[in-house]
């Protein structure tokens, strides 16, 4: 329960990672806001958490829209008082040939994944900023910041700019006593779990493709007060597998 008394915001919550990581604050005491389009599972999985003795609750957002942003940080603060963590984890992936992806799309991506990072974390840090403890940030990156297949550039492109905002923005609210810190998460399988294959499993150092709930717990080590050292940093959680040489036999 050590996050007993913390308000956390997390957004794209309704299904995924998002999901895990709104589920692993929940059962660690805190209040959870879970901001989604997808209205329908985020209500399931506020009932869900309800019905097992947790405070949540849903907020319709599109990430894309400031005025969307604004009113989930005005009903989050409405209801619980205080924003202590905010988790920028809504995004969107596009694989695409750079020949055909239109302007319209790009942008879309931008404004869905690195826009979106931008506004929530000012809106929440306006808050934060009167906390007597100050406040936390994660932003959901991705290891395709740092490694492409083709067709990738806008996906990439998001992600590797989250990376760069992330240390700006540990910058310039250091003083504000908000840390901020992005995490790359490798292969997370948030499907189904049990079909994939021993090959699979095998292109990681840990023997195992990943689970929401891993980086559930990197969320919770970096926003725990006590490591508030930790900041402006970028949290590969991936079992290995960009270290891991691979070749075919």
């Amino acid at each position: 329960m050590g996050f007993k008394n913390k308000t956390v915001i997390v957004t794209g919550a309704s299904n995924g990672i998002g999901r895990g990581v709104a589920k692993g604050y929940a059962e660690s005491g805190a209040s959870v806001v879970l901001a989604d389009l997808d209205e329908r599972e985020g209500l399931l999985c506020v009932e869900e958490l309800k019905s097992n003795g947790h405070e949540a609750m849903f907020v319709k957002t599109d990430v894309r829209k400031e005025a969307d942003i604004q009113q989930l940080m005005d009903v989050t603060l409405k209801t619980y008082k205080t924003i202590d963590i905010l988790i920028n984890n809504a995004g969107k992936a596009l694989f695409k040939s750079l020949f055909d992806l239109t302007i319209e799309e790009w942008d879309d991506m931008m404004n869905t994944n690195l826009r979106s990072v931008f506004l929530c974390s000012r809106a929440a840090a306006e808050s934060m900023r009167k906390n007597e403890m100050g406040g936390a940030i994660i932003n959901i990156a991705s290891t395709r910041a740092m490694m492409s297949e083709p067709d990738s550039e806008s996906y990439a492109g998001t992600k590797g700019g989250i990376k760069a905002l992330t240390h700006a923005l540990a910058a310039s609210l250091g003083k504000e006593k908000i840390t901020v810190n992005s995490i790359s998460p490798g292969w997370i399988e948030t499907g189904d779990y049990e079909s994939l294959r021993d090959k699979d499993h095998q292109q990681h150092f840990s023997n195992r493709v990943g689970k929401p709930d891993d980086i559930a717990r990197a969320c919770l080590y970096l926003t725990a007060t006590e490591n508030n050292f930790v900041t402006g940093e970028d949290l590969i959680v991936d079992g290995g597998m960009t270290r891991k040489m691979m070749y075919e036999e």
